[in-house]
């Protein structure tokens, strides 16, 4: 969708507010194409992928943090929802949660945009949460999680096409790794068959009939 379908998100967030606030001066997808730019220009690449800033701070003049001002918080969650989706997009993950901060600067001027960009860990050193359903998500710590038919199994999917130990799911120094556990039928991510794989923001595993959504901040 790109930065077209975040301008369509936030006019619909703000409705009338925005129109009358940007007829003229600093644009929101102005920041939004800074912070992509700044997003790709600080990834690292590692032996386990590819690691991309998740804080940022958009520094602006006081009157252009003041025109911001009434719905600065909408902005800055529509900023960190952009920031996923390139990630997701162009296979970035991150070791801790987007974070996006709009601050003033007195020695800016009007117009002018500064954006400081940096890669800080979550707790433990990582983040990141399972989505089984709309109602059930499990937070991701440093222990191994389970998934399969047996009712211990951390993730327990009742489901004749999944073994009893399907997947795991192993904390290390690069995120957070799915080792299928030789399964009968197979783990997939993104439609694709593997036996492990480092999982970044917005994978889906499918087991059986089962897709568990891994969100990674």
């Amino acid at each position: 969708m790109g930065l077209q379908g975040f301008e369509r998100r936030l006019e619909r967030l703000v409705e009338g507010t925005f129109t009358k606030a940007f007829r003229s001066g600093l644009q929101p997808v102005e920041i939004a194409r800074k912070l992509i730019r700044e997003l790709d220009s600080g990834r690292s690449v590692g032996v386990r992928g590819t690691v991309a800033p998740n804080s940022f701070a958009v520094v602006l003049s006081p009157d252009d943090a003041e025109h911001f001002e009434s719905f600065a918080e909408v902005l800055e969650r529509e900023l960190a929802e952009e920031i996923r989706e390139h990630a997701r997009g162009e296979g970035y993950h991150f070791v801790g949660p987007v974070e996006v901060e709009m601050l003033a600067d007195s020695a800016l001027r009007r117009g002018d945009l500064l954006i400081e960009a940096s890669i800080r860990a979550g707790e433990g050193g990582r983040v990141g949460r399972l989505v089984i359903s709309k109602s059930r998500s499990i937070e991701m710590t440093d222990r191994t999680v389970v998934i399969g038919r047996l009712p211990e199994c951390d993730v327990h999917v009742e489901d004749t096409q999944v073994s009893r130990r399907h997947a795991e799911i192993r904390a290390d120094a690069g995120g957070y790794v799915l080792v299928d556990l030789g399964s009968l039928n197979g783990t997939l991510v993104n439609g694709m068959p593997v036996t492990e794989h480092l999982l970044v923001d917005g994978d889906e595993i499918k087991l059986g009939a089962a897709i568990i959504r891994f969100e990674a901040s």
